[in-house]
């Protein structure tokens, strides 16, 4: 920046820069040293548990729809997380509210839903776990909506994408961290 004049670019482009390194690391991206890139970065940010939940009694997760954002918090508060994701196609597959994790699965088998499966008659009545065109990745978080996981997924095209089914979807190695910390009963609030 030596010599160049102070811009309004390169005054909020350095501090983009400044918060995404802190914040999320790969948001940000530099194209040269007069264009910035930013991602989502502004609605991509840390949240406090107590604006959604009224305890973390089982750990509390938190899916923000519009931003693409999993927020984890643990039952004593000691370990926040924030994970890029995945999100429903279309608002017709959106559910939002509140649920639980009721199931927590290493290497689940996918079924298509009927409406998937009428939608796509090609697709195969079942894809085995571990099978690497699996779409729930290597772990899945059932919840108590019917047909409605957190899971993984191969296809890292789709994080941070409207890309999926009614799904959230993550980063295989975000689900695997993610998968470690919740339990049955974490309560999950989708909005």
């Amino acid at each position: 920046m030596s010599g160049s004049p102070l811009n309004r670019r390169r005054l909020l482009g350095g501090a983009a820069v400044a918060v995404g390194a802190l914040a999320v690391p790969a948001l940000v991206r530099a194209q040269d040293s007069d264009a910035i890139i930013r991602n989502n970065a502004s609605s991509f940010r840390m949240l406090d548990w107590n604006s959604y939940f009224d305890n973390t009694r089982k750990g509390a997760i938190l899916v923000d729809i519009t931003s693409r954002a999993l927020h984890y918090w643990s039952e004593d508060q000691s370990i926040y997380r924030l994970y890029p994701t995945s999100v429903p196609l279309s608002d017709d597959l959106t559910r939002k509210g509140r649920t639980e994790v009721v199931q927590k699965v290493v290497n689940p088998s996918w079924r298509p839903t009927p409406s998937m499966k009428e939608r796509n008659p090609e697709w195969p009545d079942v894809v085995e776990g571990g099978a690497p065109d699996n779409p729930l990745g290597t772990r899945a978080l059932y919840l108590s909506w019917t047909y409605y996981r957190i899971h993984g997924t191969h296809d890292t095209r789709k994080i941070g994408r409207k890309s999926s089914n009614g799904c959230v979807g993550l980063y295989n190695e975000h689900i695997e961290e993610l998968f470690e910390m919740a339990q049955v009963g974490t309560q999950v609030l989708l909005i």
